[in-house]
């Protein structure tokens, strides 16, 4: 949880505080744990120990400012037009900034009096989790708010994803919770204080990747937190969204009561919650996923991932949708065939693919682009999104009518997207505004005005006109009253006057003795001039000076009105946003499954897992990057053991790809059923409800955990949890501690995998001895990975065949790794001795094991050697080239 910076400075009670830095201490002390960005007219200004803080973080200038209790404010800050990027690095490194704005004009403050202050006020909260702008997110990753309850012995998961207005809420068993939890990958995670100190929270807690933030215990009460959803959502009872667990309420409580603090009571647009129960998805504890590198590799970092190699989306929407899909697979065998249908239709056609993307690339990110805009952050720029979005839908409607197929029509997930794109009178309606009224390029402020188009309203035409024609209109304006009056008229202009009509003395005197019925109004006289003014030009002189204001004003106003129809179709829009994203993840998994010649998986309930000729599809589109093909392999188990294997023991040398096979089969799993087709030549999947991997494993310093501590950790929550429908792979298990203690241990694992958990298992180890299990369970087999020693060289073949491994390989894999050629040659040496049959039973003391290593002997050249190398082919003539090979053959010793 993120500290208070700072105890707000405590106010002198004597009155020594000036007024502005009152305002300053009352704003900071509502936010105490958040850094106050300050505005003081062009500028956020910072001050005290949140100063001091920020300018050591992101290196701005520290100085000084005033003083308070008779020590100097420590202060730093920057312009608001450069603000963002500044928020940005700060957000980054785990802050939270409150924004207070000026909430009033000064010229407004100076009526109450000269020493009075403009009233401000912190308008935001921006939090990790909170985020909107465009500037401050990943256009192609989902930014999400999570919350976290536990009651009457369930725990649950809320989620907000404010920037697209997306809610979900997963009920699961507390074990569960933090492969709930790392499924979201949320930014930002909301417990009560009561779960924050809990020890058995801590592990699901740190492993979301988020910032976690305690709130206060009473804030989660069931009835207190369904009162503040109800606001939220602006309705009586959540009834109508479901039957909510309470852990469940609780958590979106949680939520909603953020909101409402970083908000500042501006009320975000969200969807209805989308409640899935703990059964819904399969699931993935952070373990798992950090192994198999599916949304990030172990770095951290995207390229190299799962989801990126997969990645084909044209819209950012359409990469948040797939980067779901791929983090959240389901469980339910007609839900993953329904997407299946969808990504078969498409690759089948080609050309409505093509076109469907196509038409895709032009769109906008709509559901961010209307969160802004209810939250009223956004701008034109937003607005043209829409009208983007609105324009991109109508397209791709009329592409799939125009090709629809009596015989073999859109599957139900495409029916269902398309019926979002059929817009409504409503959505029609502001299109057709926006297409009229908006401009092509409009500015990224609404501010800075020249967004409304000529010609959609003529007073703001009439405002531009005065404003950009003025001179036009005052010389139109000065002929007219010198024909009107036969004087030679100059209009001119100065600061006191405005705008008013100017003539020599002489050429006035006819005007003086017009009398009060003259329209020609005196202003003034000097030496040698007469200026007059008329009713037309003072009102003239009012407009042109307002022309400016007027036009921003009323350009202003038909913004607020776009933005207010836009908030009032939100839920519309945002089904159309869906609606795009899903056609271009489903058109970018059709067009992967082309590339790389995927197929279609058969998914059902049954406890199979036959795969033929499967593939790893990020290994080999690194190789085939280097030119180098991929070695497919089969795997099949079976959870009855009917046909084959619930568990196959996997052996090999290192390096001989056993670490890559048990990853292949566990992200197939992942594809399938995130409704993928698969890198192989077939598939038959029964539907798993948990996935495991233990490949490799690091030492957890922060918490005082060596390498096989963290290996013992994960294998004992796979031994606890896992189901008979669940899918696991394992590799080295018992390799960190003694020989005999890890065989030990590896060999008890197999035998509860296989007995008592039943789950279907790829065991990967060294320990030769796990072979003899095939002989001893009934649902056992084994598989190594193919090497083969050519001319004192060992190849590996990456090929996963029935039968034991006979040898580890491990001296030829040192030589390939670069040791050195003396500590080969010893290890050869003393594995020899070791593995001969007088040595079995020897003593290691009898070996000179740290005996002084000397570079081997070079080998003695034979009669052979000296006389192949004193031939010269080239210069030997046929005959003689025969009797040499007669002489090599004598030379040959029988």
């Amino acid at each position: 949880m993120n500290a208070p910076l700072s105890h707000p400075p405590k106010t002198d009670a004597a009155g020594g505080v000036t007024p502005v830095m009152a305002q300053f201490l009352t704003a900071k002390a509502s936010q105490p744990d958040a850094v106050l960005f300050f505005r003081m007219g062009d500028f956020y200004e910072l001050f005290f120990r949140d100063a001091e803080v920020v300018a050591a973080a992101i290196g701005l200038t520290l100085t000084r400012r005033g003083k308070h209790l008779g020590e100097d404010i420590p202060m730093c800050g920057m312009p608001v037009h450069a603000a963002e990027g500044y928020i940005a690095r700060l957000i980054r490194q785990g802050f939270k900034v409150a924004i207070c704005e000026q909430m009033e004009d000064p010229a407004e403050a100076r009526k109450r009096g000269s020493k009075a202050v403009v009233r401000r006020d912190i308008v935001r909260v921006v939090t990790p989790g909170t985020l909107t702008e465009d500037s401050l997110l990943d256009a192609r990753g989902a930014n999400r708010l999570a919350a976290v309850a536990i009651r009457r012995g369930r725990a649950a998961v809320a989620v907000v994803e404010l920037s697209a207005g997306a809610v979900d809420c997963v009920a699961c068993d507390p074990a569960d919770l933090g492969a709930t939890l790392a499924a979201f990958r949320p930014s930002e995670v909301l417990v009560t204080d009561k779960a924050f100190s809990d020890p058995a929270l801590k592990g699901a807690l740190d492993g979301s990747g988020g910032v976690v933030q305690a709130l206060a215990s009473a804030v989660a009460e069931p009835g207190a937190a369904g009162g503040r959803v109800a606001r939220l959502y602006g309705v009586a009872s959540l009834d109508g969204f479901g039957a909510f667990e309470e852990a469940e309420v609780s958590a979106l409580g949680l939520i909603a009561a953020y909101l409402e603090t970083t908000q500042a009571g501006k009320v975000p647009v969200l969807s209805p919650p989308r409640r899935s129960g703990d059964a819904g998805f399969l699931a993935i504890d952070p373990a798992t996923r950090l192994s198999l590198e599916i949304d990030r590799t172990q770095r951290g970092e995207r390229e190299g991932s799962l989801l990126a190699c997969l990645d084909r989306t044209v819209t950012s929407g359409g990469a948040r949708a797939l980067a779901e899909r791929i983090a959240r697979p389901l469980r339910d065998p007609a839900e993953i065939n329904h997407r299946l249908d969808a990504v078969d239709w498409l690759l089948e056609r080609r050309g409505l693919r093509r076109d469907l993307r196509e038409a895709l690339k032009v769109s906008a990110d709509v559901a961010r682009a209307v969160a802004r805009l209810a939250l009223g952050r956004g701008g034109p720029r937003d607005l043209a999104a829409i009208r983007s979005g609105l324009t991109t839908a109508e397209a791709i409607a009329a592409l799939f009518s125009g090709a629809s197929d009596p015989l073999a029509g859109p599957p139900v997930r495409i029916v269902e997207g398309l019926g979002a794109l059929a817009l409504s009178p409503d959505l029609a309606g502001l299109k057709q505004a926006l297409m009229e009224g908006l401009a092509a390029e409009p500015p990224h402020l609404a501010r800075d005005g020249g967004f409304v188009q000529p010609g959609f309203r003529a007073e703001l035409d009439a405002a531009r006109t005065l404003r950009d024609d003025s001179r036009r209109v005052v010389a139109d304006l000065e002929a007219r009253a010198v024909a009107d009056s036969g004087v030679p008229f100059k209009v001119r202009h100065n600061a006191v006057l405005g705008y008013f009509l100017e003539t020599t003395a002489k050429h006035a005197e006819p005007l003086f003795r017009a009398g009060p019925e003259s329209p020609f109004i005196h202003r003034q006289t000097l030496a040698a001039q007469v200026r007059f003014t008329t009713v037309e030009l003072s009102e003239l002189d009012a407009k042109i000076s307002q022309a400016g204001h007027r036009a921003l004003a009323l350009e202003g106003e038909t913004f607020e009105g776009w933005r207010q129809t836009v908030q009032a179709l939100a839920r519309p829009l945002q089904a159309v946003a869906d609606a795009l994203a899903g056609l271009d993840a489903t058109s970018a998994l059709a067009e992967w499954a082309e590339e790389v010649g995927a197929v279609r998986p058969v998914v059902d309930d049954s406890r199979v897992f036959v795969v033929e000729a499967g593939r790893h599809p990020v290994v080999e589109a690194a190789v085939k990057r280097a030119g180098d093909p991929f070695t497919p392999n089969d795997c099949r188990l079976d959870g009855d053991g009917v046909g084959c294997a619930r568990l196959s023991i996997v052996t090999g040398p290192n390096m001989a790809g056993k670490s890559t096979f048990l990853r292949q089969n566990a992200l197939l799993v992942v594809l399938a059923q995130g409704g993928c087709f698969v890198p192989a030549k077939s598939m038959r999947l029964g539907v798993v409800d948990r996935l495991f991997s233990r490949v490799g494993a690091g030492d957890d310093l922060a918490r005082g955990r060596s390498t096989f501590m963290m290996e013992m950790v994960e294998t004992a929550a796979i031994l606890t949890q896992a189901t008979p429908s669940s899918f696991i792979v394992l590799d080295e298990i018992g390799r960190g501690t003694a020989t005999y203690d890890g065989l030990a241990i590896a060999w008890a694992c197999a035998e509860a995998l296989h007995d008592v958990n039943r789950s279907r298992t790829l065991f990967a180890t060294h320990y030769h001895e796990l072979a003899r299990l095939e002989e001893r369970l009934d649902h056992v087999c084994n598989l190594s990975m193919r090497a083969r020693e050519w001319n004192g060289e060992l190849v590996f073949l990456h090929e996963a065949v029935p039968g034991a491994a006979d040898r580890s390989y491990g001296v030829q894999v040192a030589k390939l790794a670069g040791v050195p050629p003396a500590v080969v040659a010893r290890a050869r040496a003393v594995l020899d001795r070791l593995e001969s049959e007088k040595a079995a039973h020897a003593r290691l003391d009898d070996l000179p094991l740290f005996a002084v290593m000397e570079p081997p002997a070079p080998p003695l050249k034979s009669a052979v050697d000296e006389a192949v190398a004193a031939l010269d082919p080239d210069a030997l003539t046929p005959r003689e080239a025969l009797e040499a090979l007669y002489r090599l053959k004598g030379l040959i010793r029988p």
